[in-house]
């Protein structure tokens, strides 16, 4: 089940977070499997699989990471293993940046680029901030469209991650 749709929400990613956790707690006492004891196994295996939507749908939506990831699946736009066409121009930069932490010699050099992944990533949030501020608000189309760029950022931010991983790697050497 959509986890928006069992906590009665509209789709966003800026849920409401004392909405949520109100829910959450609401749901907890509802389908707590002690209350069911006496039940027969079949509504105790129902209540147990409610009892632990409620906790995946609380994980994932008052998460930002999760519930972007969430959002993008459930729109199909994200799956494993998928092979992204992401901008030349990023992925030149990302080989540029690669490039130097492979030539690192001092920890000047090091601290520069880690200033730059820490900007570039930076730059992506913002820009991610500015699709989701007023997602809800969208008709269908623009909604599309609007998730179609928040994938190219999701993915830029996947990549990015690896050289944040790459820079962790290196800092161990300075």
């Amino acid at each position: 089940m959509n986890y928006f749709e069992f906590y009665g929400i509209a789709e966003t990613f800026k849920p409401d977070a004392a909405l949520l956790k109100k829910q959450f707690y609401a749901f907890s006492k509802q389908y707590h499997p002690d209350f069911f004891a006496n039940e027969d196994d079949a509504k105790q295996q129902e209540i147990l699989e409610l009892s632990t939507l409620n906790n995946k749908a609380y994980q994932t939506l008052s998460d930002p990471n999760k519930l972007l990831d969430y959002i993008l699946r459930l729109h199909n736009l994200v799956s494993e293993g998928a092979k992204p066409q992401l901008p030349a121009d990023f992925l030149m930069e990302m080989m540029d940046i690669n490039e130097r932490l492979m030539d690192i010699e001092t920890a000047d050099q090091f601290g520069h680029i880690g200033a730059e992944v820490a900007a570039i990533e930076g730059d992506m949030t913002e820009e991610l901030n500015a699709l989701t501020k007023d997602y809800e608000t969208l008709n269908d189309t623009a909604k599309e469209s609007r998730l179609n760029d928040i994938a190219n950022i999701y993915y830029r931010q996947k990549y990015l991650l690896r050289i944040k991983e790459s820079l962790d790697t290196f800092a161990a050497r300075f």
